[in-house]
């Protein structure tokens, strides 16, 4: 691995463990939601019918992959999500927002964009950011076709 590899993959977390508190912090403030919390109505407000297989949630959630099932509880405790039975497989529980997590989501959405913009994406040229898209877009795309050789 030559020097670059090493800078790039450092700078990536330094980036990282930089500004993941920081926007959690605006939404805590502006909102009352964690940033685990958003990461985790996103993913479900994009989902098709908009609910996930508890497995699928947590193959997509970045920010806390390892605590989605006490995530779904807290969400489901403040009424932002419901479990619900797979009809495709009785032993399956589907996650699915609810009318309120959409509300919360919406909500809290121009918080999180304002803060992807004034802590990062100002600071890059559209090239750059391009540049960062694609490479690390390149990065996902191999590390999935290893994990799934049928892709």
């Amino acid at each position: 691995m030559n020097d670059t590899g090493v800078e790039a993959w450092a700078a990536l977390l330094r980036v990282h463990a930089a500004l993941v508190p920081v926007l959690d912090r605006e939404l805590q403030a502006a909102c009352g939601l964690p940033l685990t919390w958003y990461d985790v109505l996103l993913e479900l407000n994009a989902a098709p019918g908009r609910q996930l297989r508890m497995q699928d949630l947590a193959a997509r959630v970045v920010l806390s992959r390892t605590r989605v099932s006490r995530l779904v509880s807290e969400l489901e405790r403040v009424g932002y999500i419901e479990r619900v039975p797979d009809p495709d497989d009785g032993r399956a529980t589907l996650a699915r927002i609810t009318t309120e997590g959409r509300a919360a989501r919406r909500q809290a959405a121009p918080v999180y964009l304002a803060g992807i913009e004034e802590h990062f994406t100002r600071h890059l040229t559209h090239s750059q950011q391009q540049a960062i898209t694609t490479g690390l877009q390149r990065v996902i795309d191999a590390h999935d076709a290893q994990a799934d050789p049928r892709r």
